[in-house]
């Protein structure tokens, strides 16, 4: 009888492990002329190959996403990555290629800085006492008015108590301040610094570092080149001095201030103000009554809300008031955009004009009633 011959047993393969990170877009969620959409998925035809073919996106730190998208005018999104992966091997951030992505979820700055300090803070290894300096190591104070302090590589400070302050000046260093009036301080390069308690500050002096004040009366100030500051307390105050540096206060008064070229502030919280006082800077405000200042050349400032007041203070910038019963006003040179809504939110009449030109006087609010530009207080 003739055998059989058995088929070859065939080798279990696993499915490829998919990987959350972060991808940086700009302002239309396109990155390199092709938009996406938040929840597809797209799969790249052909050989996957880091900073050449593929999808890519940051697997590591958080912040090294800024080396590639500054957080002004851009977007930020939590993505999947799966099927062939790809890594450069002498790379110096967490930058991978993929053969499939899928755009999960789009991420605000605070979220961002928050994870930031997330990963480095899971990652050290907590010494006894308040003073770290090795690499990836974290020293912690929950006593009032205590100190902590960081200075090696992705090291972490934590300072818990009342009056506390904790300071990380190392490389991707992490602050972190949630007591009374505590204080956190990220100057190393990419670090980020996080205050959450009353009266809270936090700031990051450092490259594509990264500030944020939660608390009431909080303030984050980002002065590194790309760095992020984000006050989302009640009356919290977020500064970003650096270039193409973003600040952004979303608590009601808050304010946001963007003076490096090409930075943008944006205050979203009712009574809210914002100003962009570099060159090409950027000012939005879009609560009820907030104001939007540009004073730099080429600024642009948008007043979104309700009553929301826009101003150019410069001859080469822009004043937009798009709320309801908004208005702007403006130098002389500067442009001014109305829109009139009804009392529905919809779009009746625009405007655009010139300040000096057609009666359009400097400094002067102007609204638009029954399509014509009127003067108001």
């Amino acid at each position: 009888m003739a055998k059989t011959a058995k088929p070859k047993a065939q080798p279990v393969t696993e499915a490829p492990a998919k990987i959350l990170a972060i991808k940086g877009f700009d302002e239309n969620l396109a990155c390199r002329g092709f938009i996406y959409e938040i929840g597809q998925t797209y799969t790249h035809e052909g050989k996957v190959i880091a900073c050449q073919s593929g999808f890519h996106a940051i697997e590591g730190h958080p912040l090294d996403v800024f080396n590639f998208y500054a957080p002004a005018n851009n977007r930020f999104c939590l993505v999947e990555c799966s099927g062939d992966i790809a890594r450069e091997d002498e790379s110096t951030d967490s930058k991978i290629a993929c053969a499939e992505i899928t755009i999960k979820a789009e991420i605000r700055l605070p979220e961002l800085i928050e994870r930031a300090v997330k990963y480095v803070i899971d990652r050290v290894t907590w010494v006894n006492g308040d003073r770290a300096e090795g690499e990836g190591e974290g020293a912690r104070s929950s006593k009032d008015r205590g100190a902590a302090t960081a200075s090696g590589t992705r090291g972490a400070a934590t300072a818990s108590g009342d009056g506390g302050a904790a300071t990380a000046s190392g490389w991707q260093g992490a602050a972190t301040a949630s007591g009374w009036q505590g204080a956190a301080t990220a100057s190393g390069w990419q670090g980020a610094a996080t205050a959450s308690g009353l009266q809270g500050a936090a700031t990051a002096s450092g490259d594509y570092g990264a500030a944020t004040a939660s608390g009431r009366w909080g303030a984050a100030t980002a002065s590194g080149r790309w760095g992020a500051a984000t006050a989302s307390g009640w009356q919290g105050a977020a500064t970003a001095s650096g270039w193409q540096g973003a600040a952004t206060a979303s608590g009601r008064w808050g304010a946001a201030t963007a003076s490096g070229d090409g930075g943008a502030a944006t205050a979203s919280g009712d009574y809210g103000a914002a100003t962009a006082s570099g060159d090409y800077g950027a000012a939005t405000a879009s609560g009820t009554r907030g104001a939007a200042t540009a004073s730099g050349d080429g600024g642009a400032a948008t007043a979104s809300g309700d009553y929301g007041a826009a101003t150019a203070l410069h001859a080469t910038a822009s004043a937009h008031a798009s709320g309801y019963e908004g208005k702007a006003r403006g130098v002389e040179g500067a442009a001014l955009h109305l829109d009139e809504r009804d009392t529905n939110g919809k779009i009746v009449a625009v405007w655009a004009g010139i300040v000096g030109q057609n009666g359009v006087k400097p400094m002067t609010w102007y609204r638009l009633v029954d399509g014509k530009p009127v003067e108001v207080d």
